[in-house]
């Protein structure tokens, strides 16, 4: 009797701490609070199909207690309750009842499949994104921008309330793009083009994933998402292509140490380029991808990328002297 209450009282604990810890994480990865109309309507299937579930769950503990009371072993009675093995009309209902619930979540289903898979553009300016997924970062090639093109890393700037179509590409291994707020996951496979669109209802940040288990930096493979009023957006498009000027001693010394170290990997206008684009890495908020901006970080990385984020294939830039150092991270940190 006592380990029975004692085991009950540690499943009692551990189901209640269970309990608080579901709620805990972070709220920009959290799918049941959507930002965006994709992630509204996926919820709105979630929220069905759980309705559902329920419904069928109180349906048949509802018989199960009802039987159990009914039907229970009395003293003094005995009696068989009636058996209705090889009734039609019972074959019938507990046929027909399913059925009918699969067709009330299946129809809603194919619906908003169908709605989130029109991932083509309707008017020649809707703003197009080429997403490409490499091992451990992202890149985005903004294709017609206020009618520009450029590239950005590691971060993500939507317009709020208009939708953004996607071109999703992979180069080396598989991922999975995902914005839990905005919307669900879509496979990246090399040698594949999958098609996606989001939208943010609401300006802000929000944290992106990838959701496919892609090596050893997998977990930081993060990027943001950043939803701006559109006369933000405007002037951040504008500033993303318009070219950075060193202005200060320092920074054009760093501007030639970058040239001679970084620039046969992070071409600022090669196709070919093996790394992330970086002629307006000022802008970014973070390093990596996930590590707030600032020159302790950004030192860190630059001297051994493998202790920040395992498998990145950046060397280590940790010949140069300390001023040289210092003037390679003030031009890329002023490189607005």
């Amino acid at each position: 009797m006592v380990s029975r209450q004692h085991l009950s009282r540690v499943l009692s604990v551990f189901a209640l701490v269970a309990f608080l810890l579901a709620g805990c994480g972070d709220p920009r990865l959290n799918a049941l609070q959507p930002k965006g109309t994709a992630g509204e309507q996926q919820l709105d299937l979630i929220m069905l199909s759980i309705y559902i579930m329920l419904f069928v769950f109180a349906v048949v503990m509802a018989i199960f207690i009802y039987v159990i009371v009914r039907f229970r072993k009395r003293k003094g009675v005995s009696r068989t309750p009636k058996q209705v093995h090889g009734s039609t009309l019972a074959e019938i209902v507990w046929t027909a009842i399913p059925i009918i619930l699969l067709a009330i979540l299946a129809v809603p289903t194919v619906k908003t499949t169908f709605n989130l898979g029109s991932a083509q553009p309707k008017s020649a300016d809707a703003l197009k994104i080429k997403v490409t997924g490499y091992q451990y970062w992202w890149e985005f090639e903004y294709l017609n921008a206020n009618g520009k093109r450029f590239k950005t890393a590691q971060e993500l700037h939507i317009p709020v309330g208009k939708k953004v179509y996607l071109e999703i590409y992979g180069k080396d291994v598989l991922h999975s793009f995902w914005v839990p707020a905005l919307g669900g996951k879509m496979d990246v496979i090399p040698g594949k083009v999958n098609t996606m669109w989001l939208d943010a209802k609401k300006p802000g940040e929000y944290q992106g994933k990838c959701a496919e288990l892609c090596g050893a930096g997998h977990a930081l493979m993060d990027f943001k998402v950043y939803a701006h009023e559109q006369a933000d957006f405007d002037k951040w498009v504008a500033q993303m292509t318009t070219p950075h000027k060193p202005t200060t001693v320092a920074e054009k010394e760093g501007e030639k140490i970058f040239k001679q170290n970084c620039l046969s990997c992070h071409a600022t206008a090669d196709p070919k380029i093996k790394g992330p684009d970086l002629s307006k890495f000022g802008t970014r908020h973070t390093i990596a991808g996930f590590l707030p901006k600032n020159e302790k970080n950004l030192e860190k990385w630059l001297k051994d990328p493998e202790s920040v984020k395992p498998g990145a294939r950046m060397p280590k830039i940790n010949y140069l002297n300390d001023q040289e150092m210092k003037s390679l991270m003030e031009y890329l940190m002023n490189s607005k």
